[in-house]
């Protein structure tokens, strides 16, 4: 089993900048391909970006490419979301996703965290 928590989520003005992060237990997290995705109000979750379990593959979202940065610290089992140039569009609630995966895939793996929520006013 893995636990996924997220954190750093917040309240920001359009333009701004966020950090979310994403610890992890229970399970090697070298070995994991860990996914951001994001669900705003009346829409459906949506994938954000993704890093593989060597760190050598980001996929991203067109709508935040540029403007997000998805890394990882194995040393501390975490993954971290930069976010900079923010819009009140990625007002949403903010998940981590995990997977025992080679592939830094764009679909979703088993593991979920409880969500962290960013809000962008304009």
């Amino acid at each position: 089993q893995v636990q996924l928590v997220e954190s750093g989520g917040g309240l920001v003005q359009a333009g701004g900048s966020l950090r979310l992060s994403c610890a992890a237990s229970g399970r090697t997290f070298s070995s994991l391909a860990v996914a951001w995705f994001r669900q705003a109000p009346g829409k459906e979750r949506e994938f954000v970006t993704v890093i593989s379990w060597r760190g050598d593959t980001r996929n991203y979202a067109d709508s935040v490419k540029g403007r997000f940065t998805i890394s990882r610290d194995n040393a501390k089992s975490t993954v971290y979301l930069e976010m900079s140039s923010l819009k009140p569009e990625d007002t949403a609630v903010y998940y981590c996703n995990a997977d025992l995966r080679v592939i830094a895939s764009t679909t979703p793996g088993r593991y979920w965290g409880q969500g962290t929520q960013v809000t962008v006013s304009s």
